[in-house]
């Protein structure tokens, strides 16, 4: 009798250990993260999210009001802070050309690499903007990329001057949008053993590079 009590408490469940708010927000924000990233916005439900982060939908809802609320937190707030850090850690000035060619040639790489690092996030961010607009309005609410974009303008017209060709402004933002794209349709734009990945990067960057200079160069 007393071996079988034994056997019947060592078979006993044991109680789940109960998660803490921070823990249950984390693993929600990531549920969503991953939920946003394969089914986009438009198809990404709070049910399939509670699913995936073994919540309930009521906990959701708790720590946000709204799916849109949600998707900002998990693809929109966290894409906006590792801007803010690329931007303060990639603050340039000025110099002579070869040594402008040679910054603007690291600073396209470490972006080139920034981009690679969080390019799910780009995408859903690019897909929820053209099919759920409302969940990403206003884009501008991402200071880190309208700091890029400034400081970006701000370099370049002290190098080419306010009457150049095309808008430094308008420069900033098709250069990025170069290095963007070359990186979320990789293999749309190039197909296999067409170039290496080094070979693909050094051709958006000379491409960049030398589209800034011919703009500086006209403004002579």
């Amino acid at each position: 009798m007393a071996k079988q009590e034994a056997t019947g408490a060592a078979r006993a469940p044991q109680r789940r250990k109960r998660r803490s708010s921070e823990e249950v927000a984390d693993r929600i924000l990531d549920a969503a993260a991953e939920e946003f990233e394969i089914a986009g916005y438009a198809g990404a439900t709070t049910a399939a999210i509670a699913r995936r982060a073994e919540v309930t939908e009521a906990q959701i809802f708790r720590f946000y009001g709204s799916k849109q609320d949600l998707f900002r937190a998990a693809i929109f707030k966290p894409l906006n802070r590792h801007f803010m850090a690329f931007h303060e850690a990639n603050r340039a000035e000025p110099g002579d050309s070869r040594t402008m060619r040679e910054m603007a040639r690291r600073y396209i790489g470490e972006l080139q690499d920034f981009m690679e690092q969080h390019s799910r996030m780009f995408m859903s961010l690019a897909v929820a903007s053209a099919y759920s607009p409302e969940a990403t309005n206003p884009v501008s609410e991402m200071e880190g990329l309208r700091a890029y974009f400034a400081q970006g303008a701000e370099v370049m017209t002290r190098r080419v001057g306010a009457d150049a060709p095309i808008d430094p402004g308008l420069m900033v933002r098709v250069s990025f949008i170069a290095v963007l794209a070359s990186l979320m349709f990789k293999d749309w734009l190039f197909p296999a053993g067409m170039a290496t990945d080094a070979e693909i990067r050094n051709a958006v960057a000379g491409f960049v590079i030398d589209g800034i200079r011919a703009n500086e160069k006209g403004a002579e």
